[in-house]
Formats: structure tokens, sequence, C-alpha cells
């Protein structure tokens, strides 16, 4: 399990957490579901962009469905104008042993399972509910993505827009998690 530690810790700061990671950009980062075939691909990507050079991001899966979902493409490209054509679908394994300051996991199961990570990075959770599960027309299961892809698309747009030193605060990281939450909507299943 993903413990929600910080790593080497020193609290003294009131809440801030101090790391014995890289403290200069570009910061790494490692966003993890199931089967990296969108929550963690939209991640990827809108992170990577809106970072500007600040994060290099990296997705994978517990169990990767060896395909991206191409909704996932498709809304990257559509709605953030981003050319995800190269995505691809990898096992967290790939990773195995790379010192990431950051890993971010976007759904219950990749919290509940994600392995331990070299270097103590800070771990966030920012669950989404999973868009592919969505049920319905072409159209809906586009409207559920859409969805999703604004939840961490407002996500990262509060990541980004911490300081540098802020980045490092635990409790204002993990706090993005919680904000943007979805309103239940009958198409999109957690």
């Amino acid at each position: 399990m993903c413990a929600e530690t910080g790593g080497a810790e020193d609290r003294a700061g009131g809440g801030e957490v101090n790391f014995s990671m890289n403290q200069k950009p570009p910061y790494k980062v490692l966003i993890l579901c199931t089967g990296n075939s969108a929550r963690s691909i939209l991640g990827e990507y809108l992170l990577r962009v809106k970072g500007r050079g600040r994060f290099e991001v990296f997705s994978a899966g517990a169990k990767p469905t060896g395909r991206v979902n191409p909704l996932a493409v498709r809304v990257l490209s559509e709605r953030y104008g981003l050319d995800a054509s190269d995505a691809r679908s990898k096992s967290w394994d790939e990773f195995a042993g790379v010192k990431f300051d950051f890993v971010i996991t976007v759904c219950d199961h990749a919290r509940e399972t994600c392995p331990i990570w070299p270097g103590q990075p800070m771990i966030a959770h920012w669950g989404s509910p999973d868009p592919a599960a969505a049920e319905g027309t072409e159209e809906e299961k586009y409207r559920a993505f859409v969805a999703v892809a604004s939840q961490i698309a407002r996500r990262v747009d509060l990541f980004c827009a911490f300081p540098d030193a802020k980045l490092f605060d635990a409790v204002a990281v993990r706090a993005v998690g919680e904000e943007a939450k979805l309103e239940a909507e009958p198409a999109v299943k957690r």
C-alpha cells in the first residue's frame, strides 16, 4: 500500500515536510492508476504541459491494459490541444528503482496496492472515477472522459500554482486531491 507519508520528514515546520529529494526542478512525478489507460494518461499529459518543464512526468499502472483508451486521447486532443498519440499503457514495474519526487495515485486500487518507491517520494491520492467504466452511448462515455479530465486538470492547475517550497508541504499536496470533486454522475462509476 502507498503509505501517505512524506518520507524523511521534519514536521517541526507546522505541516511543512522536508524531503531528501531533488530540491530543484524538474521534479520527477509518477502518476498511477490500475490500467494506465485513462486517468493516469490524462494526468501525465496535462501535468507535463501545464507544468512547463517544471516536472518530468510519467504514468504507469498496476495491471496495465496494454492500450490507451481512445477517448482519453480524443479528450486530450479536442479539449486541451495535446497530441497523446505516442501514449502507451505500461506497468509500474518499468520504473522499479527510479527515484521520484512525487507519486500520485488517481484510483483507489492503485492507492491500495502501489509498491514502496525508493527515495521516499511524497505520496498523494487524487482519486477520480474511472471514465473507462462509463456506460451509455459513445457521446455519454465521451462526456464522462471530459468530466474526469476537467477534474484532473483542475488539480494539476492547483499543484502547478504552488511555489517550489510549497510543493513539499505534504498537507497541501494531498489537499489537492480533495479539490474539484466530481458530483455524483450516473454515467461515471468509481
